[in-house]
């Protein structure tokens, strides 16, 4: 079993910025990727920011040049740095890990809100 632990988020002001974290534990033999997907209220969860264990990146237009993805292999942390936040930025952040077979896991989610 995985677990997935999400921590960073919160209340921020328009243009201010935030940092969260997902740190990976339990049994895995190894990751194809780790990535973060939000929801916000009455829409779809959709792909945010994603990287590869080979270090490829993807990330949702809406925030290239805003957010950067990065991980640490030796911890089995991801980060999401988040700069010049929105509000529509609001949103439910998940965290999730691709493991080599199998269904993806995910984290419990953690509250972002953007807001003056």
């Amino acid at each position: 079993q995985v677990q997935l632990e999400e921590s960073g988020g919160g209340l921020v002001q328009p243009g201010e910025s935030l940092r969260l974290s997902c740190a990976a534990s339990g049994t895995f033999s190894s990751i194809n990727g780790m990535g973060w997907y939000r929801q916000a209220p009455g829409k779809q969860r959709e792909l945010v920011a994603r990287i590869s264990r080979g270090g490829s990146l993807i990330y949702a237009t809406s925030v290239k040049g805003r957010f950067t993805i990065s991980g640490d292999n030796a911890k089995n942390t991801v980060y999401l740095q988040m700069r010049s936040l929105k509000p529509e930025n609001t949103a439910v952040y998940y965290c999730n890990l691709d493991p080599p077979y199998g269904d993806s896991f995910w984290g419990q989610g953690i509250q972002v809100t953007v807001s003056s």
